[in-house]
């Protein structure tokens, strides 16, 4: 062996030790990130929901104090800068120039705990996703020899960002692989499998315990066309979504003065509050009760009316939370709405035409199936949705379902939130 074939043995040696260790900083950083933000939103949203829900007032104040707190920290803290979600992280990887700043850690953490606890009709998980990306661009800038991999090393945070919330490592690497990356890359695997197992070591070792307890057992064939059905309505409903989205921050966007927009922000949530509690903040209470209360209850008109309800107004409320300033993005809308569809289409079914379906199984694949059209990634939606839940038992129909929710909406609008752009739809 020469000189120079042993030089390039030693740095690529270098290299790989080099990533192998920022990997696990990166994993490890994320995930406490992530796990930090979960626990104190939770804790404080149910406080905050507690004391609104004994006394409606909150639900008028408490939004535009959330709100006008955000713009003032933009403002004045965070260099006068909205946060864009995850369209920053594909701005980043499709660049060379283009850094994900470090400031943007703090203000996606803050601003996401914020707009949550006090009823901001979204989730954490954007807010997670860009401040871990975050955490894999600062890695990267800190030395020559990660130039090459930026993408990976922004993989790497987004992976463990995700294990960390949904304690999913398989939904970590498949978000990272089907919405930020589309490319597997020799580093992409090194860095994002270290990154993820350090991630979850963590999610290990602190004991978190799944979001939701449910006790699935079976699944039966002659529900498949039903659940076909359910992944149509999942597919129309997800496109509803991202076109409420798009359309509340086209319009808000016209209006010049933002604190016109946080009290118009404000005015839409407060009364969508008023009329159904459930809205507030992530909604991850009301898929609780749902779990809880998921039996062959008789499908009344109005409790029909109120499924119809709170799912027509949760995509405005939450367009409207993020169009006035909000951070956050379509994870928990998409699977808030999936839990309602999915319950009022086994109970209609169960009322009306004495099909005797299992409704726990269709809230459960009524969640993957909204999430998997509203970011137009099937197989994340499945393995997180059986990490929110930690059972496998109906992996089969949420995959037909997911694929099937996934091309509808895409036949029908082919844009997410994450790709749409004014000249592409031109």
């Amino acid at each position: 062996m020469n000189n120079t074939t042993r030089i390039k043995k030693n740095y690529q040696l270098i290299k790989f030790q080099k990533l192998v260790i920022v990997s696990v900083l990166i994993g490890f950083l994320s995930a406490f990130l992530g796990i930090s933000l979960k626990k104190i939103t939770e804790y404080y949203e149910e406080i905050f929901f507690h004391k609104a829900s004994t006394n409606p007032i909150f639900f008028v104040l408490f939004p535009i104090f959330g709100l006008s707190i955000i713009y003032f920290l933009r403002e004045y803290l965070f260099r006068k800068k909205e946060n864009k979600g995850i369209k920053e992280i594909f701005e980043s990887t499709n660049s060379k120039s283009k850094n994900l700043p470090n400031y943007k850690i703090p203000s996606h953490f803050i601003n996401g705990l914020l707009t949550v606890v006090f009823g901001g009709s979204t989730g954490i998980e954007v807010s997670t996703v860009v401040a871990s990306a975050t955490i894999g661009s600062v890695a990267q800038r800190k030395q020559n020899v990660f130039r090459q991999y930026k993408t990976e090393l922004i993989c790497a945070g987004v992976a463990a960002g995700i294990t960390a919330l949904f304690s999913s490592p398989v939904a970590g690497i498949l978000f990272a692989l089907e919405v930020i990356s589309r490319k597997v890359t020799r580093a992409f695997l090194i860095s994002t499998l270290i990154a993820v197992a350090t991630a979850f070591g963590l999610v290990f070792l602190l004991d978190e315990k799944p979001l939701f307890t449910v006790a699935v057992t079976t699944w039966h064939l002659k529900a498949i066309p039903y659940f076909i059905l359910l992944g149509i309505l999942s597919g129309l409903n997800s496109v509803y979504l991202t076109r409420c989205v798009l359309f509340f921050k086209s319009q808000f966007s016209k209006i010049s003065v933002h604190y016109y927009k946080i009290i118009l922000g404000s005015v839409i949530l407060s009364i969508s509050l008023l009329v159904f509690p459930q809205l507030y903040g992530e909604g991850y209470h009301a898929i609780k009760t749902i779990f809880n209360n998921s039996g062959d209850t008789p499908m009344t008109f109005s409790l029909a009316l109120t499924y119809i309800g709170i799912i027509i107004l949760k995509p405005i409320v939450t367009s409207a939370t993020l169009a006035s300033g909000g951070d956050g993005g379509v994870f928990a809308p998409s699977l808030f709405i999936g839990a309602f569809l999915g319950l009022l289409v086994a109970s209609t079914l169960n009322t009306l035409f004495n099909a005797n379906v299992i409704p726990i199984n269709f809230v459960i694949i009524g969640m993957a199936a909204v999430l998997s059209a509203s970011i137009h990634a099937p197989f994340t939606a499945i393995f997180l949705v059986c990490g929110l839940t930690n059972n496998y038992t109906l992996f089969l129909p949420i995959l037909v379902v997911c694929l099937i929710s996934k091309y509808t909406a895409k036949m029908t609008y082919p844009f997410t939130v994450y790709t749409y752009s004014n000249s592409l739809s031109k």
